[in-house]
C-alpha cells in the first residue's frame, strides 16, 4: 500500500512538474505556429544552445518558476530551439538572431516579430517584459508604424528604437537610425538628443553622421563629453574590424583596414595594430607579425604591461631569430617596470634562456622564485627551469 501511496505522489509530481515545461523540441514550429493560431496566442520560441550559459541561467532560474510558466502558458504558446538542430538554425537565420538566448513573440498567422528579447535577466524583468509584449500598442509593427508616419519625431524613433534594441544587435538598429537622422541637417545632428542617437544606432564607418563626428569632434564633446566621443569612435573601428577577424576574412581585413587607418587619429590605429595581431596569431602568420610588432610595439602598447607581456609570450613560441627575440626581451622589461611580475619575470627568464643567455636567464628565473615564495604560489614551473640550468 505504501508503494502505491508513493507511486502515485512520484506520478503527480512529476505531471505538475511537466505542466510547467516549454513544449519540447519534438513538438514542430509548423505545429505551434498551428496551435497558435487556434488558441488565438502569439507564439513564444527560445533559441539557446547547449553550451550557453546564460541560456542555461535562464532555464534553471527563470522556466523553472511554476508562476512564469503558468503566466506563459496562459498567454502564448511556447516552444524552444537548439540552434544547432535544423529548426533552431532555421529559425536564428529567419530572424537574424546574434546573441543566446534569444526570446522571439511572433505574430503566428504572420510570422511577423512582434518583440524580442535577449541575454539573461532577472525573473521580474522578464515577466514584465513578457507582459509588453502582449499590449499592441508596445510592440515592434506598432512602434515601426509610429515611427515611419513621422520620421523626424525624435520621440517617436526613440520609442522605436528602444523597444527593438531589446533583443536585436546594434548593426540592426542603423537603417531606423539613418531614416531618422536623414530628416536633419548637418548642424541639427549636433545637440545632446541627436548624439545619443549617433552613438546608439550609427555604425556604418563612412555614414554622413560618422564622418561628421569625426571632422566636428570637439563641437560633440561639448554636448556629450570627450571621453563618450572616443569610445564611439573605438567601437565603431571594432565594428568594422572584429567581424572580419572573428572570421579569418584576411580579403575583407585588409580593405576595412585601410578605412580605419584613414581616420588617422593615435586610438583608431592602436585599435587597428592589436587587430593586425589577433588575425596574424589566428592565421599563423607569424613574420607579418613580428613585422608588427617591431614597427609599433614601443608606439601603440608601450604603458600596456599585460599586452608587452603577451606579445612576449608569443615571441616565446613562434620567432626563432635573435636579434627580434632581443627586441621582445626589451618590452618585456618594460613591462616590469610597469609592473614587476612573477609571469614577467619567469617569460624573461625563458626568452634569455631561448637566446643562450644563461647568466641573465638564471637572475630572471631567481626573481621570479623570489615572487613566487612570497606570494606562497607553487614554484614548481620556476624550479623546472632553474634545474634546467643548471642552477641550485
Amino acid at each position: 500500500m505504501r508503494f502505491f501511496t508513493f507511486f502515485f505522489l512520484f506520478v503527480s509530481v512529476q505531471i505538475l512538474h511537466s505542466q510547467n515545461q516549454f513544449v519540447t523540441d519534438d513538438v514542430t514550429y509548423k505545429t505551434a505556429l498551428e496551435n497558435a493560431k487556434k488558441q488565438g496566442k502569439p507564439l513564444f520560441v527560445m533559441l539557446y544552445a547547449d553550451w550557453c550559459p546564460h541560456c542555461n541561467q535562464m532555464k534553471k532560474e527563470v522556466f523553472s518558476d511554476p508562476a512564469v510558466m503558468d503566466f506563459f502558458n496562459k498567454n502564448y504558446v511556447c516552444i524552444w530551439k537548439n540552434i544547432e538542430k535544423e529548426e533552431g538554425t532555421a529559425l536564428k537565420n529567419k530572424y537574424n538572431t546574434k546573441s543566446l538566448p534569444a526570446f522571439l513573440f511572433l505574430d503566428p498567422n504572420t510570422e511577423t516579430l512582434l518583440y524580442a528579447l535577449k541575454g539573461e535577466s532577472k525573473k521580474v524583468d522578464f515577466l514584465n517584459e513578457a507582459n509588453y509584449a502582449l499590449n499592441p500598442k508596445l510592440q515592434l509593427p506598432y512602434l515601426e508604424k509610429e515611427f515611419l508616419a513621422n520620421p523626424g519625431n525624435s520621440n517617436k524613433f526613440f520609442n522605436y528604437l528602444n523597444t527593438l534594441k531589446k533583443g536585436k544587435d546594434r548593426t540592426d538598429l542603423s537603417i531606423p537610425t539613418h531614416i531618422y537622422l536623414n530628416t536633419q541637417s548637418d548642424a541639427q545632428l549636433i545637440s545632446e538628443t541627436n548624439w545619443r542617437i549617433i552613438a546608439n544606432g550609427v555604425t556604418d564607418i563612412k555614414s554622413r553622421e560618422f564622418q561628421y563626428v569625426l571632422n566636428h569632434q570637439k563641437d560633440f564633446a561639448a554636448v556629450a563629453s570627450q571621453n563618450r566621443v572616443d569610445r564611439k569612435v573605438e567601437s565603431i573601428v571594432t565594428e568594422l574590424l572584429r567581424p572580419d577577424v572573428d572570421n579569418l576574412d584576411t580579403i575583407n581585413y585588409y580593405k576595412h583596414r585601410e578605412i580605419a587607418k584613414s581616420i588617422k587619429l593615435q586610438k583608431t590605429d592602436s585599435l587597428v595594430f592589436k587587430f593586425d595581431l589577433t588575425l596574424a596569431e589566428r592565421t599563423e602568420k607569424w613574420q607579418y607579425y613580428k613585422k608588427v610588432t617591431l614597427e609599433d610595439t614601443q608606439k601603440f602598447v608601450w604603458n600596456d604591461a599585460s599586452f608587452l607581456k603577451d606579445i612576449g609570450q608569443t615571441y616565446l613560441k613562434h620567432i626563432t631569430d635573435e636579434e627580434s627575440l632581443k627586441k621582445s626581451i626589451s618590452w618585456v622589461k618594460r613591462s616590469l617596470q610597469l609592473n614587476d611580475s612573477y609571469d614577467g619575470n619567469l617569460l624573461l627568464a625563458r626568452l634569455y634562456n631561448k637566446i643562450k643567455d644563461k647568466k641573465a636567464a638564471i637572475k630572471y628565473a631567481k626573481d621570479a622564485k623570489v615572487i613566487c615564495t612570497e606570494m606562497t604560489w607553487s614554484t614548481k614551473d620556476v624550479d623546472a627551469l632553474l634545474a634546467e640550468l643548471g642552477a641550485k
